[in-house]
């Protein structure tokens, strides 16, 4: 009987394990931060987070709907729901006291998102055009020169990387070195994980050098890793955060002169799908290469890029 009882707590323990494993790192920290949020709202207003109601829930939505996009309500929702149900219990998102407040907070407030800029050529070019032009001067020595100057190069080679392969900020930052074969026509990068591959089945971008070689990724890429890359060859290519990759975007977006406000680490991968839109790459090649699994978002990246050029008013001559 003892042997029996020890089994199902180590079955349950498994259990909780492989629960905790069928989301990513990012996920599970994402769902707690959100749940967090929630049960701070229920403690000050003396009401029940775990197990919740939906009338409680619905309370908490208007309450968030007077600073929040629409969008971040819909995620709190899902977030609330995962948590209950890691813990056993039970919430019905979609009892009508939820669903029609969502409704009528969508009338008072529309869910259009007001997404960052994405980064275009024009916009890419003058941004490493900044980057060429910094002078790095040699205040503390030659082992803090080149520590900056790597950090220079790592930098050029993030933003050219993060563009031309529509990279996600956490595919970038886990990029290893074993992961990055340069071949004649480019390079060939093996993404383990992202966001659309949770069971981590792999990918690869292909990156073909550009004629140009200024704004080369390929090319970038290869300063930087000759320039200062560890020795061993071995670990992360960039070794930063995620945070840091919309942190570089922002520093060299303002020294390029552009509002760095309305720019963000998703910049760089939508310029790259806007942009391979606008000079009439097909929508499953782009798909290919950013990795999205529906073409909601790719089309919405093909209507943006398609604003002037199938504008009605070109057929006005005036």
């Amino acid at each position: 009987m003892n042997e029996l009882v020890t089994d199902v707590k180590s079955l349950e323990l498994e259990t909780l394990k492989n629960l905790k494993n069928s989301k990513s790192y990012n996920t599970l920290r994402a769902y707690q931060a959100d749940f967090k949020d929630f049960s701070a709202f229920c403690f000050k207003n003396g009401l029940s987070s775990m197990p919740t109601e939906p009338k409680i829930l619905s309370i908490y939505l208007t309450y968030l709907s007077k600073s929040s996009k629409f969008s971040t309500l819909k995620r709190r929702i899902a977030s609330i729901s995962v948590i209950h149900k890691m813990k056993g219990h039970y919430l019905d998102t979609k009892h009508p006291i939820i669903m029609e407040n969502l409704h009528g907070i969508k009338r008072t407030l529309g869910a259009k998102q007001i997404s960052k800029k994405p980064i275009l050529i024009n916009d890419l070019k003058l941004i490493i055009n900044v980057i060429d032009q910094i002078k790095i001067k040699d205040k503390t020595g030659l082992k803090e020169l080149k520590a900056k100057s790597s950090d220079v190069k790592r930098d050029k080679a993030i933003i050219l990387l993060g563009f031309a392969g529509g990279f996600r900020r956490s595919e970038l930052v886990n990029i290893d070195y074993e992961d990055i074969e340069f071949v004649q026509e480019g390079v060939k990068i093996i993404i383990k994980r992202s966001k659309t591959d949770q069971y981590g089945e792999g990918t690869i971008k292909a990156i073909p050098y550009f004629d140009n070689e200024k704004y080369c990724p390929v090319k970038a890429l290869k300063n930087y890793m000759n320039y200062g890359f560890a020795k061993s060859n071995k670990g992360k290519i960039f070794d930063i955060s995620d945070k840091s990759v919309a942190l570089i975007i922002k520093k060299y977006a303002e020294k390029a002169g552009l509002d760095s406000a309305k720019y963000a680490g998703h910049s760089l991968r939508s310029g790259f799908a806007t942009s391979a839109a606008e000079f009439g790459a097909e929508e499953r090649n782009i798909m290919a290469m950013t990795g999205h699994k529906t073409t909601q978002m790719v089309r919405r990246y093909i209507q943006e890029a398609n604003l002037f050029k199938n504008n009605a008013l070109n057929k006005i001559k005036i």
